[in-house]
C-alpha cells in the first residue's frame, strides 16, 4: 500500500458534517406538551442536579487575550474556514502550551440548526430543573442543570479532571459531601463520563495496569449516554485521514492531528476495522505510528506536512508527529481503560442512540494499478467479488457517525454473538431513535425517556 487516495468524505467526524445540513433545516412541527405531560413528577421529591457533558465540537471555544470566537464563530466562518486556529500548539512538551482558547458556552444551535439548545430546555421547562450558578448555595428542594465545559480538542483526562472538580464544587453548593449526581452526555461527552465513572480524576493511561477504583461512580446516581462511540467510530478515523468537512471547506489533517482527543474516539483495538475486497479482515493497527507513517496518512500525508513547514519549518513537521505518535499510544490505553472489568458497578447505564442511518462501520482496501486505494463507501469499490456483500460489511445501522455495535460496546452486531470476552459494559437498557447524530439532542423521543429515567421513582 503506497499511498491513499481517498474520496471526499460524506459523513462527518464525530458529527462535524452534519453541520451542512445548517442550509436545508425543516420547518417546526407540533410538539407535545412534556412540562404537563411530567407535571406529576414536578413534585417535592428530591431530584439529584444534572450534570451535562457534551461531545467533541460542543463547547464554544473564545481566545482568552482577545475574547474572539474562534470556534463556531460567525456564520460566514462556520462555511467557509478550514478552521487551522483550532490547532493544538506544540512548542513545548505539554499538549496545551501556549493555547490562548478557552471554553466559555455551549454550543446551543447555529442558523436555525439545535446542537444543545432542545435538551437544555428540556431540562429547564419540563424537568424543572433551573441552571445551577457554581458557588451559590442552592435552594432546599431545587433542580439544577450544570454544563461541564471543557476544550474538547484536548486529551479526554482533562475534561475528566474538570468534570471532578465541577461535581465537587456542586457538593459545596449543596453542603452535601456525599450529594450523587445524574450525568447526561452526548457523543465523546459519554466516554469522558465512563472513564470518570471507572477511574475519578486519576490518569491511568501512562502504563497498562488500569486499576478501577470507581471513585467517580461513587459521586454518581446514574449515566445517561445519547450517541457514545463506546467502540470508537470509523468517521473518526477517516477525518484524521482526509479532513473533516465543515461548511464548503474541510479541517484539514493536520490540524485534527494536533488535538488529543482524535485519536481517544478512533475504532476500539477489538473492532476489524479494514476489510479487503474479498471481505477477509486486515490485521492493522489503527493507533500504530508506523502505520500512518507508511500509508502517508494524517500529519504524514506530503501535502499536509509541506502546509505545515510552510507555517512553522521542519521542526514543527517533527513536533506534529511526535505528538500525534504519543496521542495514539494514550488513545490506544484509553479504549482498554473503558474495557477492563468493573467489579459490582455502582450506576445505572442508560444508553440511547441512532440505529435507522447507514454508518461506516468498516472501511476497505482494493488494488487499483499496483496501488492500495482505501475505500469509505462499497460504491467506491471498482472490483466486486461474487458472494462478497461489501453494503453488509461496509456499513452498519447507526445515527450516521456511530453504529449500533459501537453504541452497545460491541464488536459484532449479531445479537447471537457474544459480546467480546475483554469489552466490559455494564449497561442497565439501551432505547434506539431514528434519528441523525446530531440530532439526537432534540429528538422527542428521547426528550420524553430521558425525562422518564431522570424522574421517574427508583424501585
Amino acid at each position: 500500500m503506497t499511498k491513499s487516495k481517498l474520496r471526499p468524505q460524506r459523513l462527518g467526524w464525530c458529527s462535524v458534517l452534519c453541520l451542512l445540513a445548517l442550509l436545508g433545516c425543516s420547518g417546526p412541527q407540533s410538539r407535545p406538551d412534556l412540562a404537563r405531560l411530567y407535571a406529576s413528577s414536578r413534585s417535592d421529591h428530591p431530584q439529584p442536579p444534572v450534570v451535562l457533558v457534551h461531545g467533541i465540537l460542543g463547547a464554544r471555544l473564545r481566545d482568552a487575550g482577545s475574547g474572539e470566537e474562534v470556534w463556531p464563530g460567525p456564520l460566514s466562518k462556520l462555511l467557509t474556514s478550514d478552521y487551522r486556529d483550532l490547532a493544538v500548539p506544540l512548542g513545548a512538551p505539554d499538549a496545551d502550551a501556549g493555547d490562548q482558547l478557552q471554553p466559555y458556552a455551549l454550543f446551543e444551535s447555529a442558523a436555525g440548526q439545535d446542537f444543545y439548545g432542545a435538551i437544555v430546555r428540556t431540562l429547564a421547562d419540563a424537568g424543572g430543573y433551573a441552571p445551577g450558578r457554581l458557588g451559590e448555595a442552592a435552594a432546599p428542594g431545587q433542580r439544577r442543570y450544570y454544563v461541564h465545559l471543557y476544550d474538547w480538542r484536548q486529551d479526554n483526562l482533562q475534561a475528566v479532571r474538570g468534570l471532578d472538580a465541577l461535581i465537587e464544587q456542586i457538593r459545596l453548593d449543596y453542603a452535601d459531601p456525599q450529594l450523587k449526581v445524574d450525568l447526561v452526555a452526548h457523543s465523546m461527552g459519554g466516554l469522558v463520563s465512563r472513564y470518570y465513572l471507572r477511574y475519578g480524576s486519576a490518569d491511568v493511561l501512562d502504563g497498562n495496569e488500569f486499576p478501577v477504583t470507581q471513585a467517580g461512580a461513587a459521586k454518581v446516581r446514574r449515566a445517561i449516554l445519547l450517541g457514545t462511540p463506546n467502540f470508537g467510530s470509523v468517521t473518526a478515523l477517516t477525518g484524521l485521514i482526509e479532513g473533516a468537512q465543515v461548511g464548503l471547506r474541510s479541517i484539514p489533517p493536520e490540524v485534527l492531528a494536533s488535538m488529543p482527543s482524535a485519536p481517544q474516539l478512533f475504532p476500539h483495538a477489538l473492532h476489524d476495522w479494514l476489510i479487503n475486497v474479498d471481505g477477509k479482515v486486515l490485521d492493522r493497527d489503527q493507533f500504530d505510528v508506523d502505520l500512518w507513517r507508511r500509508f502517508q496518512w494524517g500529519p504524514f500525508d506530503p501535502q499536509a506536512i509541506a502546509r505545515v513547514q510552510e507555517m512553522g519549518g521542519a521542526a514543527a513537521v517533527r513536533r506534529l508527529q511526535q505528538a500525534f505518535a504519543r496521542n495514539l499510544e494514550r488513545a490506544r490505553r484509553f479504549t482498554w481503560a473503558l474495557s477492563v472489568p468493573v467489579p459490582e458497578p455502582k450506576v445505572t447505564l442508560i444508553v440511547f442512540g441512532g440505529s435507522c442511518q447507514l454508518t461506516p462501520a468498516r472501511l476497505l482496501v482494493e488494488e487499483v494499478d499496483g496501488e492500495s486505494v482505501l475505500r469509505l463507501w462499497p460504491a467506491d469499490v471498482r472490483d466486486r467479488r461474487a458472494g462478497v456483500d461489501l453494503d453488509r460489511l461496509m456499513l452498519e445501522p447507526g445515527d450516521g457517525t456511530v453504529t449500533k455495535a459501537s453504541l452497545l460496546a460491541r464488536d459484532a452486531l449479531d445479537p447471537r454473538i457474544p459480546r467480546h470476552r475483554h469489552s466490559f459494559f455494564p449497561l442497565d437498557y439501551a432505547f434506539f431513535l431514528c434519528e441523525r447524530h446530531d440530532r439526537l439532542t432534540g429528538n422527542l423521543s428521547f426528550q420524553d425517556n430521558l425525562l422518564q429515567a431522570l424522574l421517574g421513582v427508583d424501585e
